[in-house]
């Protein structure tokens, strides 16, 4: 599967991994890796969670030149010079990510709850996405085509933050969407790859774009991994945003 990349570059996706659901299905979830990362490892650390009802979808990103890492190619979602709110935003390569994920989602049963994590640049791309569904369509203008009902960002940083506020206050829709859209956002204080400062002034970024229903869980010591407390606690969240069932039925 393809995709029309910045300057044009059509960039090939690696392979996606299905986690299928071991109960009812009532949520499907995106879950977008780090960079230099697969879908691979995600998909069997998701698999193990006590989340019965959810379907977990772990794609892999094109391998692309990164920036930050001097133009060496890797798995990444967008290009990227800095890991913070403050850099250069890659806006084609995070629209082109983030119509990729829609796209992984359209084709979802009607009565099943959407959703879309990440962790680290697999974060930022999350964030994106939430911004593009409240705003309803993509930086390039195009629809957003799907509805989503919650979004989880692990030790990453929100995407475009200068121009969000602006973006989200251009209706009343977008308004209203971003005030009811659930996001969970998780960062160590011990993060030295995307700073904790960096979490917790993209939590205030979201905040004062009219994004009020987010939760930041901090986590003491915790670097640029993720523990079993803060998936244990990722567990609880969704179970009560999305109101999944208790047991395997």
């Amino acid at each position: 599967m393809s995709s029309s990349g910045a300057r044009g570059v059509r960039r090939e996706y690696g392979r996606t991994y299905v986690v299928r659901p071991k109960g009812r299905h009532q949520a499907t979830i995106v879950w977008l890796h780090g960079i230099g990362d697969n879908g691979s490892s995600w998909s069997q650390l998701l698999d193990n969670l006590p989340l019965p009802n959810i379907k977990w979808i772990c794609p892999t990103a094109p391998t692309r030149p990164v920036a930050a890492f001097g133009g060496f190619p890797c798995t990444a979602w967008f290009d990227v010079e800095d890991t913070s709110v403050d850099g250069r935003d890659d806006i084609e390569g995070l629209d082109a990510s983030a119509a990729h994920v829609a796209n992984l989602l359209s084709s979802e049963p009607s009565d099943v709850r959407l959703g879309i994590g990440g962790f680290s640049m697999g974060a930022a791309t999350a964030l994106h996405s939430a911004a593009c569904y409240a705003h309803g369509r993509f930086t390039n203008g195009a629809a957003y085509p799907i509805s989503l009902s919650a979004v989880i960002g692990l030790s990453g940083w929100l995407p475009c933050s200068r121009t969000l506020r602006t973006k989200m206050e251009s209706s009343q829709t977008a308004i209203r969407r971003a005030a009811a859209l659930p996001i969970l956002l998780s960062h160590g204080r011990a993060d030295e790859v995307v700073t904790y400062r960096n979490g917790e002034r993209s939590a205030e970024f979201l905040r004062m774009s009219g994004f009020s229903y987010l939760n930041l869980k901090t986590y003491n010591g915790l670097g640029h991994y993720t523990i079993p407390e803060e998936m244990d606690d990722v567990c609880k969240w969704l179970s009560a945003r999305l109101g999944l069932d208790r047991s395997r039925g």
